[in-house]
């Protein structure tokens, strides 16, 4: 499978002062976490029909042939018989059959992709359907109380969740009960997820394993299989190699919207920012240029410099960096722990946003 092309890199201009990250102390309120709840600026555009299937995996062809049949099936009214109701209705009875449905393949092989296409080709207005990762539907949890989000999404006729936190138990408990609370509303669910701790192996893990853990929902998600190997790297050049602080520097001035830090200095300035606002760190950034990159420090660290190259991911920003290659970010012990797969896609896509930033740099 291949994904949508590329956003080019921004072009050099003339001499700028550029940004800094490490300047950035975002405040994001409430409503802005329930506006924002849609498919990533990457998958504006992305569709069923982007979705390039490797012919020598049958179960991307299949799932996109299932996922648009579980589109096309949440047409028409609320599952739970009207899309808004009163205070004298009775409570809606929850939905028969699987109102749910659950990616199960690795990292790379285009989960977010058809999550995203689901979203897009679901029959209902843009505010009636709600596309976030795992840790934004905590944070919007946090931002507007159990109930009241219970209450928000239970307008929505779809929910999906990509990257589903099962490393966690507090949190994974947490959105299990409100799947809960919207399952019995008639919203139906759809959701991709990470590796359990200790679950190593393929760099995926089971979709038992989600289903064991969500308990009670189980009933409410059929798995659908998606076999395939890191389509970034899927016939494609190898990252390019660091450049020199001296490149970085100057690439950093010459382009409109670029930012320019120090990595050691960026991840001590994460420890600071809430993760709910690494999106908003990045707003009106169109190049992220980092100098001294060097290995994380810590699990803590290297935590939260996975969601930062989760949302610069998400916002196709390209990444220049000098130092040491973005491979070489997470320690052997790391890459071999409990939140091993998620190391694997940061690298992933790091190693993709270096690639877009190679035009930054002249001959």
């Amino acid at each position: 499978m291949s994904s949508s092309p590329a956003a080019p890199a921004p072009r050099p201009t003339a001499e700028a002062a550029p940004r800094s990250l490490c300047a950035r102390e975002p405040h994001v309120p409430a409503d802005r976490l329930v506006a924002e709840m849609v498919p990533p600026p990457r998958f504006d555009s992305v569709r069923f029909d982007t979705y390039i299937p490797d012919p020598a995996r049958p179960s991307q062809t299949e799932a996109v042939r299932e996922l648009s049949a579980f589109a096309a099936g949440l047409g028409g009214a609320h599952a739970s018989g009207s899309g808004r109701k009163r205070w004298f209705q009775r409570k809606a009875a929850a939905p028969t059959g699987p109102r749910g449905i659950y990616l199960d393949g690795g990292y790379g092989v285009g989960k977010t992709h058809l999550l995203a296409s689901l979203w897009h080709a679901t029959p209902a207005a843009p505010a009636q359907k709600a596309f976030g990762t795992f840790v934004e539907l905590t944070n919007l949890v946090g931002a507007l109380g159990f109930q009241q989000t219970v209450r928000t999404l239970s307008e929505h006729r779809l929910l999906c969740i990509d990257e589903f936190e099962l490393d966690d138990p507090g949190d994974t408990v947490l959105v299990s009960s409100l799947l809960a609370k919207l399952v019995e509303q008639g919203v139906a669910l759809a959701a991709t997820s990470n590796t359990l701790p200790g679950k190593l192996g393929e760099g995926r893990f089971a979709a038992t394993d989600f289903l064991r853990e969500i308990q009670g929902l189980s009933a409410h998600f059929r798995a659908l299989r998606i076999d395939g190997d890191d389509y970034r790297h899927r016939g494609l050049p190898e990252a390019p190699a660091p450049y020199s602080e001296e490149q970085v520097t100057k690439a950093a001035h010459a382009t409109e919207g670029a930012s320019l830090d120090d990595f050691p200095q960026l991840l001590k300035h994460l420890s600071t920012v809430h993760p709910s606002r690494y999106g908003a760190l990045t707003d009106d950034i169109a190049a992220v240029c980092l100098t001294d990159v060097t290995p994380v420090p810590d699990q803590s660290t290297a935590l939260r410099l996975v969601v930062l190259a989760d949302r610069l991911y998400d916002r196709e920003v390209p990444v220049l960096a000098s130092g040491v290659p973005f491979d070489r970010l997470f320690s052997e012990d790391m890459l071999n722990g409990g939140y091993r797969k998620k190391y694997f896609r940061a690298i992933s896509r790091l190693t993709a946003l270096a690639r877009d930033a190679k035009g930054l740099v002249g001959a």
